[in-house]
């Protein structure tokens, strides 16, 4: 089995995932190729303890980035940090040689983007992805193989969203998600919306305009010291955008991403609907999804399938038992070093997000603040 040897720039949630679904590989029973995590770097020392207590294969801490892209013992990376840091470290580990998987969006407004994508085309020899896990679920596997056949028909509308309940309590200290300077202007559809992009993109839905609406709920927040701090960023997005099918036919496209959402915790969702199917989905039934078969001149019943552990890719888990955020996190993982092994993705829908895909969110998010700003209708 060939090994990858890996460096974690970021050492916070992901990263610590990232680590623990390295750990557990074993679990995947069709890989021919799998990750050594051999270093590990964050501005804060502490947050590499997990790794030291945990990771017996990490030679390398640092707290410096370019000591890590220096290591010859590396071969790629996963970059977990602030949104201000991406076009500085990705374009410095690009330059290096270093494959790369980056957290989303992929820099921090649509100019830090521009450069990303600039370095990923002067060096084509590094396999550059961007990370998001909601379409690995089984659910979501299921509805793709749907589209795969051509089961909807034409469409009539998509809906894609993640509703989180991070920010509900107005009393949480403020963090650098709501500020500009590190998290951009983008705030929630910066976080969340490649989570609610990646399906929709990788079927070829490509948004024309978008009229959106943007909400900042909570002007302030406890900022730590006993005083209050503004809260720059938006809370909540609903973009509704013109997209069209394969065939060109128009139909609206809805994207949600929500830090305030009342009911929720972290909840992916999903609807496709169509001329001869419908389908749709959410993680607070993350096991579930409702699919709609059309009969000329019958009734429209909604058919309820439990799914079991269908995954891309096979692991020791027997299909009848269910899937969780954790099985996602190794799917996406057995997806990255797939396709850097083999130099294409196991299916359509069995791959993470590209280059192309995440700019194209940029385009989408920055329409969006123009709209919001307008009050108009913008092209994407």
């Amino acid at each position: 089995m060939k090994t990858v040897r890996f460096g974690i720039i970021g050492c916070g949630l992901m990263g610590r995932e990232f680590g623990s679904a390295a750990l557990r590989w074993c679990h995947l029973t069709d890989v021919d190729v799998k990750p050594e995590i051999v270093a590990v770097c964050d501005a804060n020392p502490a947050m590499t303890a997990w790794f030291k207590a945990n990771c017996p294969t990490v030679r390398q801490e640092t707290s410096d980035y370019r000591a890590l892209l220096a290591n010859a013992d590396v071969d790629a990376v996963y970059v977990a940090v602030p949104h201000n840091l991406h076009a500085e470290v990705y374009c410095a580990a690009i330059a290096a040689g270093k494959h790369l998987m980056g957290e989303k969006p992929f820099g921090i407004d649509l100019a830090a983007n521009e450069r990303i994508m600039a370095a990923i085309r002067q060096h084509p020899e590094v396999f550059v992805r961007c990370s998001s896990e909601s379409i690995f679920f089984p659910a979501v596997q299921r509805i793709a193989q749907l589209f795969e056949a051509d089961a909807f028909g034409r469409i009539i509308q998509v809906e894609s969203g993640f509703l989180h309940c991070s920010d509900m309590d107005p009393g949480k200290p403020i963090n650098w998600k709501r500020m500009m300077r590190l998290n951009g202007e983008y705030g929630s559809m910066g976080d969340l919306g490649m989570h609610a992009c990646h399906f929709p993109f990788r079927a070829g839905w490509r948004p024309a305009n978008v009229r959106a609406v943007l909400s900042k709920i909570v002007a302030q927040r406890p900022d730590g010291k006993g005083g209050m701090a503004p809260c720059e960023t938006w809370d909540n997005a609903t973009l509704l955008c013109s997209a069209a099918d394969s065939g060109g036919q128009e139909f609206p496209l809805t994207i949600k991403t929500f830090r305030i959402a009342p009911g929720h915790k972290n909840s992916w969702y999903l609807e496709v609907y169509g001329t001869r199917g419908s389908a749709r989905w959410s993680s607070k039934q993350i096991n579930t999804v409702e699919i709609m078969q059309y009969q000329p001149g019958g009734e429209q019943p909604w058919q309820v399938l439990d799914m079991g552990h269908e995954m891309a890719f096979k692991t020791l888990t027997g299909v009848n038992f269910e899937a969780g955020f954790s099985d996602s996190i190794l799917q996406m993982w057995a997806a990255f070093l797939h396709e850097l092994a083999h130099g294409a993705p196991k299916r359509r829908f069995a791959g993470c997000v590209t280059p192309e895909e995440a700019a194209l969110s940029h385009r989408l998010f920055t329409a969006a603040l123009a709209s919001q700003k307008e009050a108009r209708t913008v092209e994407v």
